[in-house]
């Protein structure tokens, strides 16, 4: 049996085309040394490429985004560094939502913990989870084929049209 053209839909229409991609959508990959000194520089590089690219975001997301990178960085640099001297930071951006992802060959899955009131630490997955949850995004870890695993959160940009985030 041969197909040809589409199907059109009940009220005799073809479906509409979907929308053509808006000039900031892509994903960026870069790699840094799993020490102290790559998280300025990881915020430094997401914001420096959602000005580049002239995402639509305001002043908040992008805070928030800047919280999430350093917080995930940060907890690559100080628990996965061992066993992983590089670490990788994934930004992917569609037309309506942003992910940023850190990569390392740690094996570990990262929780949130609820750290006591004289604790200085440990409270960087909670903050991620807030602002993702507070977004209405999305957080989580996959592992990797390598046996590590990528951290990720993705956030709704203003005015999405989609509830569901980017896939990896």
């Amino acid at each position: 049996m041969e197909i040809v053209g589409r199907v059109p839909s009940e009220a005799g229409h073809a479906p509409p085309a979907p929308p053509p991609p808006v000039g900031y959508e892509g994903t960026w990959r870069f790699t840094a040394p799993a020490l102290d000194s790559s998280v300025p520089q990881a915020r430094h590089a997401v914001r420096e490429l959602l000005a580049h690219q002239r995402v639509p975001v305001n002043d908040e997301l992008v805070e928030g985004l800047l919280l999430i990178v350093s917080e995930l960085v940060t907890n690559a640099v100080r628990h996965a560094a061992l066993l992983s001297p590089e670490i990788a930071v994934e930004v992917s951006l569609s037309r309506d939502w942003v992910r940023i992802a850190v990569e390392d060959n740690h094996p570990y899955r990262p929780v949130a913990l609820m750290a006591d009131q004289g604790g200085t630490g440990g409270r960087g997955l909670l903050l991620v989870t807030a602002i993702t949850e507070e977004a209405g995004g999305v957080y989580d870890v996959d592992h990797t084929a390598s046996g590590g695993k990528v951290v990720w959160a993705a956030l709704p940009l203003p005015g999405a049209a989609t509830s569901r985030p980017p896939s990896r």
